[in-house]
């Protein structure tokens, strides 16, 4: 249809002749006239027929029509105040069926989550899913371009390794050739091995992958990692500053341009938030959660969710803010490569953001030097030499650099106040979901 025009163009258009295509929505068929909802990618408009008092061809094709048919309507567009669904219609002329709808929806009686994503494209077609991806779309070409005007390349890292990217928990092995390869967990490695290579700034939005067996609303096997690594900072609170910038021109970019169809779709407003985020060392976190009531159980020393839910209940109350980072994590729950604070090594110069009481990033600066992060990897038990490649990058000289790895699909769970990320992926992965 080279003449086709969106639904979401025909409220600025002129009246008269116009031509649509899209899913049949709604149908009433009235004994003296007819109404269907169409609905295509970008909204939904009424198309009308005043049924003929003898027999008409085109009255009965409009009676056949089934839920979900995709169709090409042709008729002319009128400004009608008196229609409640965007103060248009289109008077039917001609009707065109390109591809016709089983009569019964397998979503349409059983909604559940289970269900819906095993019809995950019927699903979709849902207008606050519609708009779902629309936001995800813009918080990256916010982020993207925001790192492009501050002098960062974007890179694409290998997600086939031949040895892990984190630890060796977690990992997806799979035959490869003679050998066996990793399915990576971060690009991590490489991000570094670009900061020793010159590129100064990098970022990445690309998939990673966790043989985790989770069950949670915030865990996949599969998800999008929002990956970032800058040269020539001085603290880990340089990639927190560079964080905050981000997060609020991502959110800001949303309100401005999905903020009315959120507001009519999802019921709240976007809450764009203020600079600084606050900043809390995780002893102190873990003093506060328990002055509210609660003992974090986990031996570790890290915060377990119902930990992360109180300290954001905690800012919320002190501070009026959704985010928080949390700072300076033992040694012990941090990986051999975070640099550790001069004057106490049992602390590392990273970070976690906490949105909504639900953690996004893991942050920190890095260990640069050859000789402390030997020791430091001998220290967590590892051996150097089982790190070789990795321990090449800091062998010929490499700028102090940190950055982030964050999850996107939990920034569009959150920001969208989504029960779970199975609701804000495309397609979700899971233990026991590797279909549609």
């Amino acid at each position: 249809m080279q003449d086709r025009k969106l639904i979401s163009q025909l409220a600025q258009g002129q009246d008269g002749p116009v031509s649509i295509g899209g899913w049949v929505e709604t149908l009433r068929d009235q004994k003296r006239i007819q109404f269907i909802i169409i609905r295509d990618e970008s909204g939904s408009v009424q198309v009308t027929y005043p049924r003929p008092a003898d027999e008409d061809a085109l009255a009965d094709q409009v009676s056949g029509l089934t839920n979900g048919s995709f169709v090409e309507i042709h008729g002319n567009l009128k400004h009608d105040e008196r229609v409640k669904l965007g103060g248009i219609e289109i008077l039917l002329t001609d009707l065109k069926v390109i591809s016709e709808s089983l009569p019964d929806s397998p979503i349409a009686e059983d909604t559940s989550i289970d269900k819906r994503l095993d019809w995950r494209f019927l699903d979709f077609r849902r207008p606050e899913l519609n708009l779902m991806m629309r936001v995800q779309t813009t918080i990256e070409q916010s982020w993207r371009e925001h790192w492009l005007a501050n002098d960062f390349v974007e890179i694409h890292s290998p997600k086939l390794m031949a040895s892990p990217s984190e630890s060796h928990a977690e990992l997806f092995k799979l035959e490869y050739f003679e050998t066996h390869a990793y399915l990576a967990q971060s690009p991590q490695f490489y991000k570094q091995m670009a900061m020793a290579a010159g590129l100064g700034r990098v970022f990445e939005i690309g998939p990673v992958f966790r043989a985790d067996p989770s069950f949670t609303s915030r865990h996949a096997t599969e998800f999008v990692s929002v990956d970032m690594e800058m040269s020539f900072i001085d603290s880990h609170e340089d990639v927190m500053t560079f964080q905050e910038q981000l997060m609020v021109k991502a959110i800001q970019a949303v309100k401005d341009k999905h903020g009315e169809e959120i507001e009519k779709l999802y019921g709240f407003e976007v809450k764009v938030p203020a600079t600084p985020f606050p900043r809390i060392p995780l002893a102190e976190a873990h003093e506060i959660v328990e002055a509210r009531g609660y003992k974090v159980p986990r031996q570790d020393g890290d915060l377990d969710p119902e930990g992360e839910r109180q300290i954001a209940a905690h800012v919320e109350e002190a501070f009026g803010h959704e985010f928080v980072f949390l700072t300076d994590y033992p040694k012990n729950i941090r990986p051999f490569y975070h640099m550790r604070h001069e004057g106490n090594d049992a602390l590392t110069k990273s970070y976690d953001l906490i949105w909504k009481g639900t953690e996004i990033t893991t942050g920190a600066q890095r260990e640069h030097r050859i000789d402390v992060l030997d020791s430091q990897a001998r220290d967590k038990g590892l051996d150097p030499e089982s790190l070789g490649f990795y321990m090449d990058f800091f062998r010929y000289g490499a700028p102090a650099h940190g950055g982030f790895g964050m999850g996107l699909t939990r920034v569009v769970m959150l920001l969208l106040n989504l029960p779970n990320i199975r609701e804000a992926s495309f397609l979700f992965r899971g233990p026991n979901r590797l279909e549609p």
